[in-house]
């Protein structure tokens, strides 16, 4: 049986319902024979979000090849191995595309499996045994060989595997895939001799044949929001033709063909070598020549190709281009001038591919000119003019957006190197089944680039694959989103920025309305998720208990009382539980800033103060108080002296010591709004529902300011800085703005890089407003269902970054220029 694996867009798309998993290198030992792709899936979750909310992959949503893998690999989903595990597709007719999956987790087989199978029967095919079963209205099939668990949409393949058709052993397949980084969330692995992506994805016409790359590359997924990254490595058999072998004992020098083609070129094609006799025997040996070997062009150092729409023009870079002058000079034909340079006409146009087959084949070198070191030639005059005419007016390829966006992810110096703007969809439909490729004409991706590199080393490559979208320059005073990340369910919290100790850059915590907590990077992908008991209360605090620098993420559910490690795992002991739940949110205190933290639980009138080892804290005496505690307790420290505040059901506001006795005394009952303490000018402010500010002087004196608000009003401060919001405006430090009438939000004030920023949200008109502490406006921008933000500079570069809650189930991070 011939089997086809289809690789790149639609390997990568397949695993948009992919698993987590536990993988041994006897999982190769299971695939069916033939295989030329696979993907190696470390972690469910990371995989999971890096497909879904990639821009580009989410191109082709409304594509037939799209649908029918999300469907077939829903099953993948709702099982979700728990150990690593291999995936892959397979065309075993022309018509569809066959999911092949195996994870050694018996769990799969007898548990998780049953539990979402609608139907299930065993059936016998070509003399062999195996389950046939529904879900979602799918037909699987899927058996057990050796603890390990096999499900495919064909019984072809199962069939085949339980015969004599496994996979034959690869001993390059296997070093690359037990030498595989599982730090990544996945590895795709390829063998270009069978696979048409990678030989499709660097050039349509130019040598890049079925065997240019090696016999396996693998590629581990490193995937930001829009960009779809590609990297490790390639190794090659040597036993086999491999044109990659061109490049074998050389070593990659700094690629110079972005500096001579024009800005309006669709791409280049790039080798380099920094030692063209051992290009000349390689190239001997690849071809099992028996000509002499070439010394004309042993200055060469960069072969370059140039893709002007329907032209092409080739670039040799030389250190020294005596000799190559003196050889074309005896082949000149005629001459023309053209804005300073000669432009010779050749009568032998033959000269380059004779020289430089296989990775230059269909190209008549009929003209040549001279820039610097380089030789430039062309099949017309006008393509060498319009090359001089960039170059000289400075209007190249390196000038673009396109070369500055791809400079973000490749070396400076490679083997090979492929940027091409134009060609990405026809390259994607060319590594297609045919019954695929035309459904790919509808898709939009012209804002999107493809680029490929290649570096020699020691007996590998390292090999990198990027398509991503090419970056505008952003004006001053604009905002851009810079990532999405859709969630299983609808958002249940504001989604709020942690930091991470490792990286000191902030990531997203949020939780979803089936109770799951996410930690999103700052790129965008989800690192885990963490199904929860209850829905979290209020904020989540970040603490570092153990006093060595790593933080844990600290909080209250409706029940519990939980403190997550880095990785979303409990930390023992704290994962206390309460009969009764309605508890506030978490309160943490740091009296001392020393990390001896007291973490306060309030439920109904009782209270819980409890120290760094979840033990109660016998000398805080307040633990029951005279009604119920409505808001989370407050920690200020001023003048030396700590004071803790709770707010009470029946209008008490209680002003306490640490000892847990009255500091201040207040009589005065309040109808408290839903805004919280603050302390402003030594003041311990708070509003009512009549939209009266009232404050408590440190000597126990109290004052009322009536701002005639109504009960909806939003109220912040610092110790300097006073927000109110009432309906459409907005007043800050006494500075009244008036805002459009809409639906707002609280203010919420931010201290971010020394600076105080305020901001609010119209929901009506889906509008975020950014001010100063002076009232001046920073910037409006619109937003879709965004409700509460948070603002922060995510990678500690002074720029912002604001993250929102989204129509969609989704969170977007916005970046403020």
């Amino acid at each position: 049986m011939k089997l086809r694996i289809v690789t790149g867009i639609l390997s990568l798309l397949a695993v948009a319902c992919a698993p987590d998993i536990k993988t041994e290198s006897s999982l190769l030992d299971y695939l069916p024979k033939n295989t030329t792709a696979l993907l190696k899936i470390n972690d469910f979750n990371s995989v999971q979000s890096e497909i879904k909310n990639n821009a580009f992959l989410s191109s082709f949503k409304a594509t037939k090849a799209y649908e029918e893998i999300k469907t077939k690999t829903n099953i993948l989903k709702h099982i979700a191995p728990a150990s690593k595990s291999i995936l892959a597709f397979s065309t075993t007719d022309s018509t569809a595309l066959d999911l092949y999956f195996i994870t050694k987790d018996s769990l799969l087989f007898n548990t998780r499996l049953d539990s979402i199978t609608t139907e299930k029967k065993q059936i016998t095919y070509n003399n062999t045994s195996f389950y046939e079963l529904t879900v979602d209205n799918t037909i699987y099939y899927c058996t057990a060989i050796d603890n390990h668990f096999i499900i495919s949409t064909s019984k072809i393949l199962i069939a085949a595997v339980l015969g004599t058709e496994k996979h034959e052993e690869d001993w390059v397949l296997k070093k690359l895939y037990n030498t595989a980084n599982t730090s990544k969330s996945g590895t795709l692995f390829i063998n270009t001799t069978k696979s048409k992506l990678l030989s499709n994805s660097y050039s349509s016409n130019d040598s890049i044949n079925t065997n240019f790359i090696s016999n396996w590359v693998s590629l581990d997924l490193n995937t930001k929001q829009s960009q779809l990254n590609l990297t490790g490595i390639s190794l090659v058999n040597d036993s086999l033709p491999s044109v990659i072998n061109l490049f074998k004992n050389t070593t990659a020098i700094t690629n110079t063909i972005q500096e001579y083609a024009p800005d309006t070129a669709e791409g280049i094609l790039s080798y380099t070598f920094n030692d063209y006799s051992i290009f000349a025997k390689n190239r001997k040996k690849l071809l099992q020549s028996n000509q002499a070997l070439d010394t004309i062009f042993n200055t060469v150092e960069e072969i370059g190709i140039i893709y002007l729409e329907d032209k092409r023009a080739v670039m040799l870079q030389t250190y020294g281009s005596d000799n190559i002058y003196e050889y074309l000079n005896t082949h000149s034909k005629s001459e023309t001038n053209f804005n300073g340079n000669q432009i010779t006409t050749l009568a032998k146009n033959d000269l380059l591919t004779e020289k430089f087959s296989p990775i230059l084949n269909n190209f008549e070198s009929n003209h040549y000119t001279i820039i610097g070191n380089a030789f430039l030639f062309s099949e017309d005059i006008e393509t060498l003019q319009k090359i001089i005419s960039s170059y000289k007016n400075d209007t190249t390829f390196n000038k673009t957006a396109i070369y500055t966006s791809a400079k973000e992810t490749i070396a400076n110096e490679s083997s090979v190197l492929y940027i091409n703007s134009k060609q990405l969809k026809n390259d994607l439909s060319r590594s297609l089944p045919e019954n695929f490729s035309s459904d790919f004409k509808s898709v939009s991706v012209s804002d999107y680039f493809i680029a490929g590199q290649m570096v020699a080393d020691n007996n590998f490559y390292h090999t990198a694959l990027t398509i991503q979208k090419t970056k505008k320059e952003n004006k001053s005073n604009t905002t851009s989103s810079i990532f999405t990340v859709q969630l299983d369910n609808d958002l249940a919290t504001n989604p709020q920025f942690v930091l991470n100790h490792r990286t000191n850059k902030k990531e997203i915590v949020v939780q979803d309305t089936e109770n799951q907590l996410y930690l999103i990077s700052t790129t965008g992908k989800v690192i885990w998720k963490k199904q929860l008991e209850g829905r979290v209360q209020g904020d989540i605090a970040q603490v570092d208990i153990y006093k060595n620098g790593k933080l844990q993420l600290a909080f209250t559910t409706n029940n519990q009382f939980l403190i997550l490690d880095r990785n979303g795992e409990k930390v023992e002991p704290f994962t206390l539980k309460y009969d009764g739940g309605n508890l506030n949110p978490l309160a943490v205190f740091d009296y001392e800033n020393n990390k001896d933290y007291r973490f306060v639980i309030t439920q109904g009138q009782k209270i819980y103060m409890y120290n760094n080892k979840a033990k109660i804290v016998t000398g805080f005496t307040y633990t029951q108080a005279n009604s119920a505690v409505i808001q989370k307790p407050e920690h200020f420290r001023t003048n030396n002296k700590d004071y803790i505040t709770f707010v009470l059901e029946n209008g008490d506001l209680k002003i306490l010591n640490r000892t847990g006795k009255d500091r201040i005394k207040t009589t005065k009952k309040i109808d408290f709004s839903t805004n919280e303490v603050k302390l402003y000018k030594n003041k311990f402010s708070i509003t009512d529902k009549e939209g009266t500010l009232h404050q408590i002087a440190l000597n126990g004196k109290t004052t009322q300011t009536k701002f005639n608000s109504n009960k909806d009003h939003g109220f912040d401060a610092t110790s300097n800085t006073l927000v109110l919001m009432n309906e459409n405006s907005l007043t800050i430090k006494g500075e009244k703005v008036t805002l459009e009438v809409g639906v707002y939000t609280k203010p919420r004030i931010f201290y971010i890089n020394d600076k105080i920023y305020i901001s609010v949200t119209d929901l009506q008109n889906q509008k975020i407003y950014l001010f100063d502490s002076n009232a001046k406006p920073i910037q409006n921008f619109p937003v879709f269902g965004s409700s509460i933000i948070n603002l922060s500079d995510m990678d500690n570069d002074k720029k912002l970054e604001l993250v929102s809650k989204d129509l969609d189930n989704s969170i977007i991070v916005y970046r403020l220029y």
